[in-house]
């Protein structure tokens, strides 16, 4: 049974400054039978690899890294049957770069978890990455985390605690700058320390970055979990993500979830403009 809805929401103070932006990195192909149950075979889809820079006057935040510049080298580490043909774009090293980024600003990178697809990027990423300790451990013993120490060797790894209670029916948080505009929930399942990431923006839009606990639009919309062969294989807890996904389920009406890897799930979040277009727009 879906979670009733939860009404209202948490209250957030977002400073008029906050802004969001996605910046994609690439895909990799996999078909529907694989992504949710009772997908199609002859579907095909296109899985997402994306950034998320949330600008805040206390400092900047990405969620995930996306591809990384060794992207190809990261994918030949995998067990040959995880490797799919993919399609990079520019890293998010690059697309700060070619935005004129100032990385002074940037506080580190918040990995929803640390499969590679999103970590890759952290092999051009001079920043702190930051995890709570149970995703710390799976990251340093698991079998899954081999691309996540390749790319993190020498960054500075920052736990962080849930001290801040449950937060929209996951049982623990964390309020990164104390006004509700970024809050990082607990969500395990799919890796033990697996989060869910929400931001409030100053418009009242609000946004669920649900990392994987379910990897296309079509497991909120018709309430469906990876298939079984596919839970056994990428799942430590499937129970546990199922109960993420009826929290998020119950969401749908009051915040935009984001499944990470769902291309079109991005579409209401801009694209971070390069200096160039920049300076085009204000001529």
């Amino acid at each position: 049974m879906t979670a009733a809805p939860l009404d209202p929401l948490p209250v957030a103070h977002p400073p008029a400054e906050l802004e969001v932006y996605r910046l994609p990195t690439g895909t990799y192909e996999t078909r529907a039978v694989f992504a949710f149950s009772g997908g199609s075979v002859f579907d095909k889809r296109h899985f997402a690899a994306t950034a998320v820079l949330v600008r805040h006057p206390k400092g900047d935040l990405l969620i995930d890294a996306g591809f990384g510049a060794a992207v190809d080298e990261h994918i030949a580490m995998l067990p040959r049957f995880e490797r799919a043909p993919f399609e990079r774009a520019s890293t998010a090293r690059e697309q700060l770069d070619a935005a004129g980024y100032d990385f002074s600003r940037l506080l580190g990178v918040i990995v929803t978890h640390v499969h590679w697809d999103h970590v890759s990027g952290l092999d051009s990423l001079d920043v702190p990455v930051w995890m709570n300790a149970d995703e710390v451990g799976y990251g340093a013993d698991d079998s899954h985390g081999a691309v996540y120490r390749a790319v993190s060797a020498g960054h500075e790894i920052r736990p962080y605690e849930m001290k801040d209670g449950p937060y929209l029916g996951f049982p623990a948080s964390w309020d990164v700058h104390g006004d509700g505009s970024v809050v990082v929930a607990h969500a395990g399942g799919h890796t033990p320390g697996s989060v869910v990431v929400f931001v409030a923006l100053p418009t009242g839009q609000r946004y669920g970055f649900i990392g994987d606990l379910t990897w296309q639009c079509d497991g909120l919309t018709h309430n469906k979990q990876r298939p079984w062969f596919m839970r056994g294989l990428t799942d430590v807890d499937p129970g546990g993500v199922r109960a993420g996904l009826e929290r998020c389920i119950a969401l749908r009406d009051v915040v935009h979830l984001i499944p990470a890897h769902d291309v079109s799930a991005y579409d209401p979040i801009p694209l971070l403009p390069a200096v160039e277009a920049s300076a085009g727009a204000s001529r």
